[in-house]
């Protein structure tokens, strides 16, 4: 991967509003950083004395910015390593709440955006059963039932699938996340029944956009058609959808509103929407104009939604930084949009069963769904009746900005509540696990 570094403008005409530490992007050394702001907007600024210069717009306006992050101070005096000795350190200032297992490193697809650079020629070996029955062992001995994300590479690759759901039901686990493209669930009929009989609770879906412009920019082929055939499918086994889409400037930024309306129209099956300004790793190399902010995202969403959702409905969740992630939580009935809450998304911090029903609340079908003409109808001064309505009718906006070799703040590493269970068996922060060079040099991967 090779990207082109983002040199410092107008320095002069810019204050420093606080200090942090980061790594060069060249060379992963941690070299100290610094947030900036001007009338171009805040920028995250730092110098490795052996190549040069770095800077990325972070906001637009530093007031907004201020306000945004007035949760947490920076800590620039740090007593670990971070991010070097992951492990979970003494120092990580989160406790986990969800891990993520990757399952195989295999692909059916070859997204040039890809986190985790899958499906190559040096593909690693799928983790048999044993190691990953031994990976369960060692998270119920590090807190107990986390919530669990299968991933990889493309989890459906392993045909042993729901094994792997029933082994961590036998442990203790209860939630169970998938992280997929779809193209399984799609093609194979009766595959998402079979992992749902196992367990499984939801799926989070790889969705990008309906146009060809995007599905080829992101994915290197057209296959809106898998996508549309995949959320019918966990339709009919009942099973909740999340739809994540990887935004990228110029490739699908102007399909906001449209993917926001397709899961308006496919609710209660579509749970939510869980945007992801792209990140610069993996094998993608289009460079600095591929980023986009969360101003610029609220911006668009609000305009691309001519004013059901506002800017100012998003706030930045209550578990990881600020810059990290964003959520609102609307009724839609009839067309119309509700704002129900902001911000405060997640339930670290509450006891881990009531942060599991938190979870599978927000996140799976409910039992029971409703034609949307009957909502309208439903005396809501019945609490079973009202709760029934309320989950016909909710949807949760939420995003996540993973963060890469030119935008990491060691700051917000330090809160990230995200792990990734490494080979070895150890919990790694999921942006430091990812993280890579414009070398390829990794720290973890």
């Amino acid at each position: 991967m090779k990207t082109t570094p983002s040199r410092k403008v107008k320095k002069s005409n810019r204050v420093l509003l606080s200090n942090t530490k980061s790594v060069c992007p060249v060379c992963l050394e941690r070299i100290e950083a610094h947030y900036t702001a001007g009338t171009d907007g805040v920028f995250l600024e730092k110098v490795c004395p052996d190549h040069g210069d770095f800077c990325v717009p972070v906001w637009d306006n530093p007031l907004d910015f201020l306000r945004w992050k007035t949760r947490v101070i920076d800590e620039p005096d740090f007593k670990s390593n971070c991010p070097y000795g992951c492990g979970i350190c003494e120092n990580h200032l989160q406790a986990t709440c969800c891990v993520l297992i990757e399952v195989t490193q295999r692909c059916n697809l070859g997204c040039p955006i890809c986190f985790a650079s899958s499906g190559g020629e040096q593909t690693a070996d799928d983790p048999d059963l044993t190691t990953i029955d031994g990976w369960y062992e060692m998270l119920m001995e590090k807190g107990g039932s986390f919530n669990i994300q299968l991933s990889g590479g493309e989890p459906t690759m392993r045909d042993d699938l729901p094994e792997i759901i029933c082994l961590g039901k036998e442990k203790g686990f209860s939630f169970f996340q998938l992280n997929t493209n779809g193209l399984r669930i799609a093609n194979e009929i009766g595959y998402i029944e079979k992992l749902k009989e196992s367990g499984l609770s939801t799926v989070f879906l790889q969705f990008d956009g309906f146009s060809d412009k995007t599905n080829f920019a992101l994915r290197g082929r057209s296959i809106i058609e898998d996508k549309l055939r995949a959320v019918q499918r966990c339709r009919e086994a009942h099973i909740g959808v999340v739809l994540v889409p990887t935004v990228m400037k110029g490739a699908n930024d102007d399909e906001l509103g449209d993917i926001l309306q397709f899961a308006a129209d496919n609710m209660p099956i579509v749970r939510g929407v869980h945007f992801q300004p792209i990140s610069l790793f993996g094998r993608y190399s289009a460079g600095e104009a591929a980023r986009i902010t969360f101003p610029e995202l609220f911006n668009k969403i609000e305009r691309q939604t001519g004013g059901k959702l506002k800017r100012t409905d998003f706030l930045p969740s209550n578990a990881e930084h600020p810059l990290c992630g964003f959520h609102a939580t609307y009724t839609v009935k009839d067309g119309n949009w509700k704002l129900l809450s902001s911000g405060e998304d997640c339930s670290c911090g509450i006891s881990s069963d009531q942060a599991r029903r938190a979870v599978a609340n927000k996140w799976t079908a409910p039992e029971e769904i409703v034609p949307s003409e009957k909502t309208s109808s439903i005396d809501v001064s019945f609490l079973d009746e009202f709760l029934r309505e309320r989950q016909n009718t909710t949807l949760a906006i939420s995003g996540m900005a993973f963060q890469d070799a030119y935008t990491i703040d060691l700051n917000r590493l330090r809160r990230c509540y995200i792990h990734v269970v490494s080979p070895e068996g150890k919990l790694i922060p999921f942006c430091s696990y990812n993280l890579s060079s414009d070398t390829g040099k990794t720290l973890y991967r």
